[in-house]
């Protein structure tokens, strides 16, 4: 279905093409938060990565690769908007309650830890907070998340080492801990 809703929108159908990116955008949220780290700019991001997708869709060659492109705009939306605004004056910090912080499947570090390792992921440059989204959020191979960011694999492996290097060094966490969870959007806004 995806497939023949991507082809209609190739050709300038304007309801396929909301029909996918309705589909997509609660994910495209999620990454562009858990990149940026703010909301405002996340939305930002998200609605300038759909009109670069309506503009371009009809260069699309591959329409099964329609998630893997959406996911590389939307990553590059966020590092433009990350490296013009690369010091805000004001912090907003969102809280909302976890319902049950221990439930199966949650991670298995305590809302301090988490607060902390969310802190510390902040401060990690973007190219390689960008890698760790793709790669333990989205739960991609390395490859795809290479190839999402369009730079070669070996890039993307050494800066998805830098990055949990960092983090082990900032938080103190065991080299197989996780430092991301699988997406869960409703828990992101």
């Amino acid at each position: 279905m995806q497939r023949q809703l991507v082809e209609r929108a190739r050709s300038g159908d304007h309801e396929a093409f909301s029909d996918l990116a309705r589909t997509s955008i609660g994910r495209l949220y999620a990454i562009a938060t858990l990149i940026l780290r703010d909301g405002d700019r996340a939305q930002d991001a998200v609605q300038e990565a759909l009109v670069a997708a309506w503009r371009d869709v009809r260069a699309l060659r591959d329409v099964d690769a329609w998630d893997a492109w959406l996911h590389r705009l939307t990553v590059r939306a966020c590092t433009r908007l990350a490296r013009k605004e690369r010091r805000r004056d004001l912090v907003e910090l969102h809280v909302t309650l976890d319902p049950d912080p221990m439930a199966p499947g949650d991670l298995a570090l305590s809302l301090a830890e988490r607060d902390r390792l969310e802190r510390e992921l902040g401060r990690l440059p973007i190219d390689q907070r960008a890698v760790m989204v793709l790669h333990f959020y989205l739960d991609l191979p390395l490859s795809e998340a290479a190839e999402i960011l369009d730079i070669p694999i070996g890039t993307a492996k050494s800066r998805l080492h830098r990055g949990l290097e960092a983090l082990r060094s900032s938080t103190g966490l065991a080299p197989e801990t996780r430092p991301l969870g699988p997406i869960h959007p409703e828990r992101t806004a």
